[in-house]
């Protein structure tokens, strides 16, 4: 979508603004409909979104005005007299304001400004019009006043009508969390009976020269949102607060008052058509991922070698237009590990010992390990039913419970005893991935209770909520948490991870969270699962195969982060042009 195609953008803009049109290099770019939006704000208050008119009186003429309107008040004992505001001169600032445009402070063009309080309130709102409610700090929002943000004021408590919220009063966070401090916005309309808390502060424009909705949209962006950034103090993150004495300091870019109405006029215009082009985004992000799953779940549902063959083709012919998101890279790993599993990644060899014999030999393994007091004796696993056998195995394939294949070991030890050793906890494994993302010792870790002990060549795999695929297979000893299920494996290590992260399994997880309440899977759940078990060359010829297709995967998604990369950088460029 271009914008010159757009009602009101023309030749009538400035030749900063006219990059606007380009609109398919910033809304394309990661997050770049969140650029075009602040880059509209920019342009906005630097007087190059919309074009001066001769005919406008300028600021200076505006100024005078609000001055006289703000005598009469006080002359009528409307308005306290107060001191003469620190003017605010161009040459302290960065930017050049058009001619007809002038830097004031904020106290130059307001009626006063005043906070509300903050008695102890329920945490329910106010439910109607009839019951006293206190504004929380998240009813400010940038442009938008969220009038349902609000606590019950208890009826032990008197309200106080003088800090009732009123439509035309701009409203200003000035303590609380520090992306929650500096926020602010014009009350168009209100329902009564809402009062301002002491962490907002609110005060009125000069209407004389002053148009509320521009001057919370001066507060929010530019220079004037950099000096409140500034002007925040206190000692963290959680809780820091601007004064009223700096507040009235803002510096305001104030334009002639009828630009006022057509900047902002303009704001709203450009603003719904960012709306658009994000709802547009979404439905084409959404349609693209609805496209990629229907052709990949083909290759899965295929019936037969030419249904697969021919599903296949349809995915080749199209594969650079439907890969090239680092969400659809995913889906199409999660296929493969799928195909893997179903026995349609790797051709059968008629020459490998089939899966059979394999078992036969595991379970004389396992039987030898009971004896030695290795392993403990687990109950004899319930046979098969042909309706837990989700699809048709290849020839030489069989089916087998989780525990027939491994063996879930405990070796809980106490911390202290293993401080050099390995740690890892499921906040150390990266999603559905196999990957760790954490490397540290029992000691950096700062764990106190109980953990397992685990060796080189367990897999390690997380009961606690068991369908974020949590699982590594490690090549070091160490501890594990509690919340971890070490395992002995009798099969190729690497193929039974590989099914731990593909849908077959976690089709079981899903099913197993259903029947309990907490997200926790336990040991009898776990074994009774069913997985299908090739011969063991063929196992190695998989993980072979998966290994070679997720590197390249892997690429697929270093070569889209690449063009993002190049994207930003663009976007980054453009906008600086813009407001140069």
């Amino acid at each position: 979508m271009n914008m010159l195609n757009e009602p009101g953008m023309a030749s009538e803009t400035t030749s900063p603004s006219s990059l606007l049109t380009d609109l398919s290099l910033l809304a394309g770019a990661p997050n770049g409909i969140q650029k075009l939006r602040e880059l509209i704000l920019e342009l906005a208050v630097r007087g190059k979104l919309v074009p001066q008119d001769p005919n406008d009186k300028s600021a200076d003429f505006w100024v005078n005005q609000i001055e006289n309107e703000k005598a009469k008040l006080v002359e009528a004992g409307l308005l306290r007299e107060t001191k003469s505001p620190s003017k605010v001169h161009s040459r302290e600032y960065l930017t050049v304001l058009p001619e007809s445009w002038q830097w004031v402070t904020l106290t130059e063009i307001i009626l006063g400004m005043d906070s509300g309080w903050s008695p102890a309130c329920e945490a329910t709102s106010s439910p109607n019009d009839e019951v006293w409610g206190v504004l929380k700090t998240t009813s400010v929002q940038m442009f938008k006043y969220l009038q349902g943000e609000n606590k019950e004021l208890p009826a032990h408590l008197n309200p106080r009508p003088e800090a009732e919220v009123k439509a035309g009063d701009i409203l200003f966070t000035r303590a609380g969390p520090m992306n929650r401090v500096g926020i602010s916005c014009l009350v168009e309309s209100t329902r009564p009976k809402l009062m301002i808390s002491d962490k907002i502060i609110r005060f009125h424009p000069v209407e004389a020269g002053a148009y509320g909705r521009y001057i919370a949209l001066c507060l929010n962006t530019g220079e004037t949102a950099q000096y409140l950034a500034k002007a925040k103090s206190g000692m963290a993150a959680s809780q820091v607060n601007i004064s009223q004495e700096k507040l009235k300091l803002a510096p305001i870019p104030l334009p002639p008052l009828p630009e006022q109405h057509r900047i902002v006029t303009k704001v709203d215009e450009l603003m719904a058509l960012c709306d658009r082009l994000e709802a547009q985004q979404v439905d084409a992000e959404s349609a693209h991922a609805r496209l990629v799953q229907a052709l990949l779940d083909s290759l899965t549902q295929a019936s037969d070698a030419d249904d697969f063959a021919a599903s296949w083709q349809r995915l080749a012919e199209h594969f650079h237009t439907l890969f090239t998101t680092e969400s659809s890279i995913d889906a199409l790993k999660q296929t493969l590990l799928q195909l893997a599993v179903m026995g349609k990644l790797v051709p059968q060899d008629p020459n490998d010992e089939p899966a059979a014999e394999l078992l036969k030999h595991i379970a004389k393994k396992k039987a030898q390990l009971i004896t030695e007091g290795k392993i403990k004796k687990q109950k004899p696993p319930v046979e098969i039913s042909q309706e837990e056998k989700p699809f048709n195995l290849p020839k030489g394939w069989e089916w087998a419970r989780f525990g027939n294949i491994c063996s879930i070991s405990s070796e809980l030890v106490r911390p202290e005893d293993f401080p050099e050793l390995r740690q890892v906890a499921p906040d150390c494994i990266e999603k559905g991935t196999g990957l760790l993302t954490k490397r540290r010792t029992v000691k950096e870790s700062g764990v106190k209770g109980p953990n397992n002990r685990f060796y080189a060549g367990q897999i390690i795999y997380s009961k606690i909520r068991p369908s974020l695929s949590k699982a590594i297979l490690v090549d070091f000893e160490g501890l594990c948490s509690a919340d971890m299920y070490p395992l002995d494996v009798f099969i190729d290590p690497q193929f039974l991870l590989n099914e731990i992260l593909s849908e077959v399994f976690l089709r079981q997880v899903r099913i197993a969270e259903n029947r309990i309440k907490m997200p926790k899977l336990n040991k009898e759940s776990l074994a009774s699962f069913v997985l299908p078990i090739p011969p063991l060359l063929e196992q190695h010829r998989i993980v072979n195969k998966i290994y070679q297709i997720v590197t390249l995967c892997n690429q697929l998604k270093g070569h889209i982060r690449l063009v993002q990369q190049v994207q930003v950088r663009l976007t980054n460029a453009l906008v600086g042009q813009a407001v140069a």
